[in-house]
């Protein structure tokens, strides 16, 4: 099987590299050698390829700057994807498509089922809706769509690696207390992708670790595992702040906890908790 991972740059990215299956012939592509915002860009590179799949990993994930830049998010997030879908629908490529609990408004107070209607309040969340959209559209059963929340990795930028930083830093730290979610590890993300691809799944399902938190009880997780591995020598007081003292131009969904029932039945996995995950996670830093 050859499959083109789009996005590859990326934390997902990454991680479906470290974890692809010996069976598979991976060609992955991302900026500057592919412009999502080109037409042309995005055919030459899927027919060079001449992929069995496409994973496409690759989004605008920059939440408050949307807000500003609601055309590029727009045609990053829709635009592109829909020229995905319609060229693998035009040469029978299937397509496994990544998004987000942003498309729901978080006032559902229980964990979203996957066919639940959704309600996005940010530029970025309607432009994945609509990148949703598009696929469903265009392809209908040739797809899988994941959507999954609060990624991190010991690759790029997140709120793990921000948050030991801070900690090694500072005296102090303040986190929002009110954002409720299911912090996920993106090498566990990768690795259900290949079991999805190798049972052959298709459909809309969720995937996020099992658990919930909020940033406030992941950040004084993220510092007691830490302490334990040894990549932090201090505890310092952190302390949990409602939302409206740290107000960004793009609103959050308040709860985002995804059911990932049906996306486990399928898989035949039993979930992991995002607790074990980090710990497992930490063990890549330590010196």
């Amino acid at each position: 099987m050859k499959i083109l991972l789009l996005g590859s740059n990326g934390q997902l990215g990454w991680e479906l590299q470290r974890t692809c299956p010996d069976h598979v012939k991976l060609a992955t592509c991302d900026y500057p050698a592919i412009d999502f915002c080109s037409t042309d860009s995005i055919e030459n590179c899927i027919h060079t390829t001449h992929p069995d799949c496409i994973i496409n990993a690759a989004a605008y994930t920059a939440v408050d700057q949307a807000e500003k830049d609601s055309e590029t998010a727009d045609r990053i997030n829709h635009g592109a994807v829909a020229e995905i879908a319609g060229l693998c629908r035009q040469h029978g490529i299937h397509l496994v498509h990544i998004s987000t609990d942003f498309i729901f408004n978080g006032k559902h107070y229980k964990p979203y089922q996957p066919e639940d209607a959704p309600d996005p309040i940010s530029v970025y969340g309607k432009s994945k809706l609509k990148g949703e959209q598009a696929v469903l559209k265009i392809l209908k059963d040739q797809s899988l769509i994941i959507r999954t929340a609060w990624l991190y990795s010991s690759h790029g930028n997140n709120f793990v690696k921000t948050m030991l930083k801070l900690m090694a830093e500072k005296q102090s730290l303040n986190v929002i207390d009110e954002q409720i979610g299911t912090p996920t590890w993106a090498h566990g993300l990768a690795t259900i992708i290949w079991v999805a691809l190798e049972k052959e799944i298709t459909g809309i399902f969720h995937w996020t670790d099992a658990g919930v938190a909020s940033w406030y009880d992941f950040a004084m997780a993220i510092q007691e595992e830490g302490l334990q591995t040894g990549l932090l020598d201090r505890a310092i007081p952190i302390f949990p702040i409602p939302g409206q003292f740290y107000p960004t131009p793009a609103e959050r969904p308040f709860y985002s906890i995804l059911d990932k029932t049906s996306f486990w039945k399928a898989l035949d996995i039993k979930p992991v908790h995002w607790r074990v995950q980090l710990r497992t996670l930490l063990k890549e830093f330590h010196p």
